[in-house]
């Protein structure tokens, strides 16, 4: 039954083509060990190769034990095994980031060295429903844009796929059990420290309890409704920025280099032009029309915004409310000779009727 939910997940979200070669992160746990043996069981359907990479964190005295039991697992079913061992701990000292965030980071690193040296072009995670819906009420909590009602991407960047992101956790634990897979549990998982593991073992049990016992259905709903919304405006902002779009004339950018820049607010990372500043070649610049610009709804605005920011810098990690707010501002007022500079290596300026966006960034 999982297997085929499994099979509908990869048909419905394209997640799969025929001849794919596919990493696989594998912890050890009842999840990525379920994700592990549903796709060896159905790689012969799928016409894919499989390959196993673990990551070894040094931090519970289990690590070996459970890198030792994928290893045997995967000798046992004839998949081609990785692993790597990594003080995570250290590392995020080092970063001066949360061990969590370490982990990730070197995990996702290593999936991708691993994916390069066997030359796959899939990498794919166990996330369940489950991990949707935790992730969506941590976004909640934290204060969320309706993007982060979308929850966790089934396929990103056309690489990272989660072919079991609608299984439930009870699901995934009725198939380990029917096919003897007997998987490592993370004991910290059960330890309430981290805010993921307190929404996993007291809010969401709390919400069944007193609230309603299908939370985790209608919450994954609320995530597909989403998830439907955001495509919709994304279209939306692809036709209107195209419209916007003047062009990404190199003579613009260099007249626009010597114009004489003023400070408009330090306290938000507005960068007087300084001789230093103007001496960074910027990579890439997109002009919008700001007459046609200011026409629009604020929240088109704010998702054109988004959407040129994320074309001259590759991604808009870092960009808030704050500083969308201050862009619109900038350009309902047109003040000219003025630039707001909301991350380090990007400029937004206004002049002669047009936006600009600049990024130092190369691409």
């Amino acid at each position: 039954m999982l297997e085929e939910q499994v099979l509908t997940t990869i048909d419905k979200y394209y997640m799969i083509d025929r001849e794919d070669k596919i990493v696989i992160g594998v912890s050890g746990g009842p999840d990525s060990m379920t994700l592990l043996n549903v796709l060896n069981n159905l790689k012969e359907k799928l016409n894919i190769k499989i390959f196993v990479a673990h990551i070894n964190h040094m931090i519970r005295e289990e690590a070996d034990e459970e890198t030792e039991y994928v290893k045997e697992f995967c000798k046992k079913i004839g998949v081609e095994f990785f692993s790597k061992r990594v003080d995570v701990e250290k590392e995020a000292k080092r970063l001066k980031i949360g061990a969590e965030e370490a982990g990730r980071i070197i995990r996702y690193d290593f999936f991708e060295e691993v994916a390069k040296k066997v030359g796959a072009n899939k990498i794919a995670t166990a996330h369940n429903s489950n991990d949707n819906v935790e992730t969506i009420f941590m976004n909640i909590i934290r204060g969320t844009s309706v993007s982060g009602l979308k929850g966790i991407e089934k396929v990103r960047d056309g690489k990272f796929i989660r072919p079991i992101i609608e299984c439930k956790r009870s699901e995934i634990e009725e198939y380990c059990i029917l096919h003897k897979i007997n998987p490592k549990y993370d004991k910290t998982n059960s330890e309430n420290i981290y805010t993921r593991n307190k929404i996993r073992n007291l809010l969401i049990p709390y919400i069944q309890k007193e609230f309603n016992p299908n939370i985790i259905e209608a919450i994954n709903r609320l995530s597909n409704i989403a998830i439907e919304q955001e495509e919709y405006l994304n279209k939306v902002v692809e036709t209107e920025y195209k419209r916007l779009l003047v062009s990404m004339d190199e003579k613009e950018r260099n007249k626009l280099e010597n114009s004489k820049i003023k400070n408009m607010n330090a306290k938000r990372e507005i960068i007087d032009n300084t001789d230093d500043y103007n001496n960074i070649t910027y990579k890439k610049t997109v002009i919008l029309n700001l007459k046609e610009f200011n026409k629009l709804d604020r929240v088109i605005k704010s998702k054109i915004i988004l959407y040129t920011i994320s074309k001259v810098y590759g991604k808009i990690t870092g960009i808030e409310k704050i500083h969308i707010d201050d862009i619109i501002k900038l350009c309902d007022n047109n003040i000219g000779n003025k630039y707001l500079s909301p991350k380090k290596g990007i400029k937004i300026y206004v002049k002669s009727g047009k936006i600009f966006f600049l990024s130092n960034i190369d691409l």
